[in-house]
Formats: C-alpha cells, structure tokens, sequence
C-alpha cells in the first residue's frame, strides 16, 4: 500500500493525520528539504507540500521530477494560494502538448 505525506507548517498539516496522511510539521525552508528527502526515502508515493514551502524549495523538487516517485503536490496552505501548484501543472502541460493551451500565457 502506498503512503501518503503532507508537509508544511503545523497549522497547516496536522489537520491531515484525521484522514490517515502522515504530517510533517515544519519551522522552516531546510527543515522542509529534509522532510522532503525524508520521505523519498522511506517510499511515500505522494507528498503534499503546503506552496509556502514549495515555493522557496524550487530545485530541491525538482529534484524529483523525473523520478517515478514520490509525486509531488504543491497545496495551499494557512497562509493562502501562492499558484506555485497551478505553475507545475501549466509547464507539465506545456511539455506534454508542447504549447500553452491553458489560458494562453495568461492568468489571472
């Protein structure tokens, strides 16, 4: 069975645990980065990460995109919706079709 993670600050991940995600709480961006390798490690298949995060951890995700897994998903967190998660999903798109076809280059 695979596993699934969230992390992100307190607030913001231990709401998960009651739908059975592990939740790593976070102080910081390099206490992120090492629940992130964390959990490529120990086989999580997908990792929720809250854009406050993922935002300012840019290339240590990138880390994994070529990776079968762990999946990751940026995800709004207390402090709002920064589109870090829209962002991945326009350029995934953009490799798969080889164009913009969501919003053509704009949004709002």
């Amino acid at each position: 069975m695979y596993k699934v993670c969230v992390i992100g600050d307190r607030d913001s991940v231990l709401g998960f645990k009651a739908v059975g995600f592990d939740a790593f709480p976070c102080i910081g961006v390099d206490e992120a980065k090492k629940a992130l390798s964390k959990a490529a490690k120990e086989g999580y298949a997908i990792v929720f990460i809250t854009e406050g995060y993922a935002k300012k951890m840019l290339s240590a995700i990138d880390q994994y995109k070529e990776e079968k897994l762990p999946a990751i998903v940026p995800i709004p967190g207390m402090d709002g919706n920064f589109g870090v998660g829209f962002g991945k999903l326009k350029k995934s798109v953009e490799r798969a079709v080889g164009a913009d076809i969501l919003f053509g280059g704009e949004h709002k």
